[in-house]
């Protein structure tokens, strides 16, 4: 039987394909886990005793007794970080390649879609990193306690931290930047994965893009507005 011999271009080409398609999956796997945690936020509406309730729940009975208590969180968390080292890999090596493609003098490609989103969405990274690393320092590790105290419960946390209006505003501004990524995101994953395929199928994912995108702003950012406007917490 013969065997094929890729040339280096095909190589990289195909390189390229499974770098893209890493990109895609691991991205949608980032806006999957921030609409479960947007809509485990939204639970703050029901009060105190239902929100402390998910997030005791969320850190200790998740799959028990199949797995141990408390094993699930930190498996999770195993998984969502290899999906961000993944993901960050992959756009890395795919831009080192596309700067390495333009200077050997190759044909840049005037139909890329040149939307502030798409011109932004490596510094939208940083930035989204950046912020996410801020959140878990205050909320996980509790190293920066803004606006409460440490041992305080899940409900009294956010209560306390959002009745301050530049952390508000810093949140809504933080999320622009994530949704702007997330809206580009979702559009290029599914590209990449192939369904992208006519106009009319353009058209519908370039509006699911933008559903995705407002639902995730104003669904997280609720609960912010709730606590500072004493619609929460009282």
């Amino acid at each position: 039987m013969a065997t094929t011999t890729l040339t280096p271009h095909q190589k990289a080409l195909r390189s390229s394909v499974a770098l893209k398609a890493l990109m895609a999956l691991t991205g949608l796997v980032m806006i999957g886990f921030l609409l479960m945690h947007m809509y485990g936020n939204l639970k703050v509406f029901l009060g105190e005793e239902a929100f402390d309730h998910y997030a005791h729940w969320l850190k200790g009975d998740i799959l028990y007794p199949l797995i141990p208590s408390g094993w699930f969180i930190w498996l999770f968390r195993a998984f969502m970080v290899a999906s961000i080292v993944a993901h960050i890999f992959a756009a890395y090596k795919l831009t080192v390649r596309a700067q390495a493609g333009r200077g050997r003098g190759y044909e840049v490609k005037k139909t890329i879609q040149q939307t502030y989103a798409a011109r932004t969405m490596r510094w939208g990274g940083v930035i989204l990193a950046g912020f996410l690393v801020f959140h878990l320092l205050q909320y996980t590790a509790m190293v920066l306690p803004v606006g409460f105290t440490v041992g305080d419960g899940p409900y009294d946390m956010v209560v306390h931290s959002f009745g301050n209006w530049w952390l508000v505003l810093a949140y809504a501004l933080w999320l622009v930047t994530v949704c702007l990524h997330v809206r580009h995101g979702f559009w290029s994953a599914f590209t990449t994965l192939g369904a992208n395929t006519s106009p009319n199928a353009r058209a519908v994912l370039n509006g699911l893009a933008w559903a995705v995108a407002v639902l995730l702003f104003l669904g997280v950012m609720s609960m912010p507005v709730a606590v500072l406007l004493g619609w929460v917490g009282n």
